[in-house]
């Protein structure tokens, strides 16, 4: 609205007082028709299409019919480039550019039109312009506005356009990073608890005449693994729900205090391992969890790859960098080895490692066996480093 009576203002000025002779019509009709020329300005945003339509018609019509100014005509049409731009800003570029090529031709026609049948009927003015009216003039002042207008807009429009494509592509981006998580996470807890079912499983159902006794106590491990890992699942179904919602309370995420729990859950599966854990300073929250992880997923592949061997893990945090060992000696009958660059549990691994931009290495030792090494920089607030 404020550009509107701005604009209005203009034109009325420029009606009643123009570089070349005074339009014949009375002096009263100025603030009409400056008023009829700036409304598209007032409703463009409605309906842009319509009041560039209706602009650039009011420009022609008035321009035509004498009631402009003369010697600047381009005034009129000041209207018609205000919302040329906004047509050009939100529009395609198909149609913004119809629009500034009707403009432009009608607005050439309009001026050529004055110039031949209006302006040679007009009082001289009384007091000659240094700047005579000249329809060369006219014809590029308004289509430079209209062409910059029109430019303004497009560029605009295209800036959005791609601002918009990035808000998406980083919406995608944290969705499928999310979606990562997920699956690491469900991977870890259901990966490990199920390959520690399925050994148990497969010892109760050999036993099962000879010795009941251990059949029970390989049915008592599966059942609290099954229980540890329905909770496991449960405690990363609510952190998704939670996302958001700060009061929420979350449920406790596993640490290095579990770390003696794992190694438990392994020994149950036929594993000899031998823990040491050296922590000089508490490790901030994120970073427990992944060591707990890694070494997690790391003696899930000893129990699925290995069997019956013995294990030692290390995990050594100076306050500075967690660092993570886990060495098996390999199976103790004849199995084929396992791969050192395929599976989900390795590749779960470093990507674990990768966002703390530390160091991975997984594969066989010379002397037999497996070693799986991490180191995780990061800074006392738990951050990268």
């Amino acid at each position: 609205m404020v550009a509107a009576v701005a604009v209005a203002l203009l034109i009325r000025y420029a009606i009643v007082d123009p570089p070349g002779p005074s339009s014949s019509w009375p002096a009263w009709s100025a603030w009409p028709v400056a008023a009829v020329l700036s409304l598209p300005i007032a409703l463009r945003r409605r309906r842009p299409r319509v009041m560039l339509a209706l602009a650039c018609a009011a420009a022609v019509a008035a321009t035509v019919a004498g009631a402009g100014a003369a010697g600047a005509i381009w005034t009129s049409f000041t209207p018609t480039v205000l919302v040329l731009y906004l047509v050009a800003s939100t529009t395609s570029i198909a149609w913004s550019t119809a629009g500034l090529a009707a403009c432009l031709s009608a607005a050439v026609t309009a001026v050529l039109i004055f110039y031949a049948q209006v302006l040679p009927g007009l009082a001289p003015a009384a007091t000659p312009s240094e700047v005579p009216p000249a329809w060369p003039i006219e014809v590029g002042v308004i289509g430079v506005f209209l062409t910059v207008a029109w430019a303004v807009g497009a560029v605009v429009r295209w800036k959005r356009e791609t601002t918009a494509r990035l808000v998406r592509h980083l919406a995608d981006s944290a969705v499928t990073d999310e979606r990562r998580r997920i699956a690491r996470e469900l991977h870890d807890v259901i990966g490990h608890s199920m390959s520690l079912i399925a050994v148990k499983a497969t010892v109760a159902n050999h036993v099962a005449d000879a010795r009941p006794q251990e059949v029970r106590a390989a049915l008592a491990v599966i059942e609290q693994t099954s229980r540890s890992t329905l909770a496991e699942i449960h405690r990363v179904l609510d952190l998704l729900r939670s996302d958001g919602d700060p009061q929420q309370a979350h449920a406790p995420v596993p640490g290095m205090a579990d770390l003696p729990e794992l190694a438990a859950h392994a020994r149950s599966a036929g594993i000899e391992v031998d823990l040491t854990v050296r922590e000089e300073a508490a490790l901030p929250p994120a970073v427990a969890m992944s060591v707990y992880r890694i070494v997690q997923q790391a003696l899930t592949n000893v129990v699925t790859h290995v069997g019956p061997t013995r294990c030692s893990v290390t995990v050594d945090a100076d306050g500075r960098e967690a660092a993570i060992d886990v060495v098996d000696d390999g199976p103790r009958h004849s199995r084929p080895p396992r791969p050192n660059h395929g599976g989900h549990g390795l590749v779960g691994m470093r990507e674990r490692v990768k966002m703390y931009g530390g160091a991975f290495s997984a594969g066989p030792r010379p002397e037999g066996g497996f070693h799986v090494s991490a180191r995780l920089p990061y800074d006392p607030d738990g951050s990268a480093t």
